[in-house]
């Protein structure tokens, strides 16, 4: 399995500086800031990137566990969201939502619950994540 890259560039003091982060694959390039992470700028920030690989990771990991239970999914939609906090000891990610809407040809409601579960579990970006608290809202329609 190959080794995949990313790549970031800061310049200047935290509040007032800025940067850009790139994907090694070329695929994307954008700036940050303290505003785009703190506040409401335009750019994207690294809890963005998170939550990006995570809904994807988790989409690829609930069709492959789709697949072994003898499935297969129409469409996956997820979306994640990646909570930033601030405590006494600083800032840290608390907690992710994971929101997904599938279209699975004739799947129980209860087997598809199960199946998705098993993909949160087996989703090597949750694994990554392990220490924060990952929700699942999953529905299927």
């Amino acid at each position: 399995m190959p080794a995949r890259t990313a790549e970031a560039e800061w310049k200047g003091s935290v509040t007032e500086g800025a940067g850009t982060m790139k994907l090694g694959s070329g695929a994307f390039e954008g700036k940050y800031s303290f505003k785009t992470r703190f506040e409401d700028g335009v750019g994207t920030n690294p809890e963005e990137l998170i939550a990006a690989a995570h809904a994807g990771c988790f989409s690829m990991a609930l069709s492959a566990q789709l697949g072994r239970a003898g499935f297969t999914p129409t469409r996956i939609h997820t979306t994640a969201k990646v909570h930033l906090t601030k405590s006494e000891g600083g800032f840290s990610i608390n907690q992710i939502d994971l929101d997904t809407e599938a279209e699975v040809p004739g799947i129980s409601p209860d087997v598809f619950q199960e199946q998705a579960d098993g993909a949160k579990k087996g989703c090597p970006v949750s694994k990554a994540l392990a220490g924060v608290d990952i929700k699942l809202n999953a529905k299927l329609v």
